[in-house]
């Protein structure tokens, strides 16, 4: 039936969204993704050469990717299918490859824009493997997780990935722009409020044309929003983020790659996304404890203490006061002198340990409480260093069947300066004793 209306044009009167009416009808006027759909872009490529191949479209919310899928289908006369895995199960999915086998037979190709592709289980994801290896479908998958994190590596090696980006304010802009002419108004902001409008999309296009809705909505007769009032009609919008998926590890890495590379501004400013997008801040408290002993280690061992202060200070203050407890620690972790050559050491330690198997200790750093292991030699030659000159007797404590390893190497920063200056010296005191 719905069909019938759509060929009968019945539907263009009826209430559609400034975003359905504002939708691309050529691949040319799709904003913010020149690298795909420029001349050069990688889409225009693939069109242009005739042979389309299955894809799967990641990118954010509104950035086109449903869009594209169906001028594709156009500009490669294949006929269009749509499902979401949301909505859609086995069943579905059947009739679906059913109806695309029937296409096929009559000379028809299909092209399957599969929405959020990335919810359907591996079985399911599997299930498209025959009918896209015999042609029977081009699969098109929209995504908004990692499609290597997410999607069969089967499924990935028969589709080519094409990220889509968040629209950047030029883009945001040309869309405004766009919804103006088409309502024959200007949106009612004046320069700064405009802007934040921008801002507060996001890079998401849909949601730029869903708050200007609520703005014409909302406005009186000649009435001029500022940046305020903005705020207070349309509310604010909640940054893209979710705890569970990408967002959050996305954020996460930046921060602590900015803490590694001793940009404290940067750090603050992926911290505060954090905080805004709702992460819990004792997870940030942790990630701060780990950065001191990751990436400053010894360098600074006063930056473990800070570390745990802040999360000490924020368990006790809590939220927001304790929040700048946990930024004065950020600050301090990003600004230490880095050294990892503790958790270098470690792991050369643990992998050892693996190689090697359980080789026993010499036996004159073992205990000898019985009579039996004191004849068996355990403790026998042993110098209390305490005893011995500058506190360092400089015997041999490794595996008598494994010669001295040099595990843990200082850097040239910070405190590890002073301990590669000990180090050093207890290891030409050691060859001195050892020589005689």
């Amino acid at each position: 039936m719905s069909d019938l209306f759509e060929t009968a044009k019945l539907d263009e009167n009826a209430p559609r969204p400034l975003a359905d009416r504002l939708r691309p009808k050529r691949l040319d006027e799709v904003v913010g993704q020149d690298h795909l759909l420029g001349p050069a872009g990688a889409l225009t490529r693939l069109v242009q050469g005739g042979s389309l191949g299955s894809l799967i479209l990641w990118g954010p919310p509104g950035s086109g990717k449903t869009t594209v899928a169906r001028l594709l289908a156009h500009e490669t006369n294949l006929a269009f299918a749509q499902i979401s895995a949301i909505f859609s199960g086995v069943a579905d999915l059947k009739k679906t490859f059913e109806a695309a086998r029937a296409r096929r037979a009559t000379g028809q190709g299909t092209l399957l824009f599969v929405d959020e592709i990335h919810r359907f289980n591996r079985a399911q994801q599997d299930s498209f493997l025959p009918v896209m290896e015999d042609g029977t479908i081009t699969l098109i998958g929209a995504t908004t997780e990692n499609p290597s994190f997410e999607l069969n590596a089967a499924l990935l090696s028969r589709a080519r990935v094409m990220t889509f980006k968040s629209l950047d304010a030029a883009a945001i802009e040309k869309l405004l722009a766009r919804a103006e002419e088409m309502e024959g108004r200007k949106l009612p902001l004046d320069a700064d409020a405009r802007e934040a409008l921008i801002a507060m999309a996001d890079g998401d296009g849909r949601a730029a044309l869903t708050l200007s809705e609520e703005i014409w909505r909302a406005a009186r007769e000649g009435e001029i929003f500022d940046r305020a009032a903005l705020a207070e009609v349309v509310q604010r919008r909640a940054p893209i983020y979710d705890k569970a998926q990408e967002g959050h590890y996305n954020l996460i890495s930046a921060l602590h790659k900015c803490v590694r590379g001793s940009d404290p501004d940067a750090a603050l400013y992926y911290f505060a996304r954090m905080l805004d997008a709702g992460e819990d801040p004792l997870f940030l408290a942790r990630r701060i404890v780990r950065m001191a002993v990751e990436d400053i280690g010894l360098a600074d061992p006063q930056a473990l203490v800070v570390a745990n202060a802040a999360k000490d200070a924020y368990d006790f203050l809590g939220s927001p006061e304790g929040e700048l407890a946990l930024a004065q620690a950020l600050i301090y972790v990003a600004t230490a002198p880095k050294s990892n050559a503790g958790y270098v050491a470690y792991k050369k330690a643990r992998r050892l340990a693996e190689e090697k198997g359980s080789l026993m200790p010499p036996k004159i750093i073992l205990n000898a409480p019985t009579k039996m292991m004191r004849e068996e030699g355990y403790g026998e030659g042993y110098e209390y260093d305490h005893d011995a000159p500058d506190a360092f007797s400089g015997q041999n404590y490794w595996p008598e069947s494994l010669k001295r390893q040099k595990l843990y190497r200082p850097v040239e920063r910070g405190f590890e300066r002073e301990l590669a200056k000990r180090l050093d010296y207890w290891e030409r005191l050691r060859r001195e004793r050892n020589s005689k």
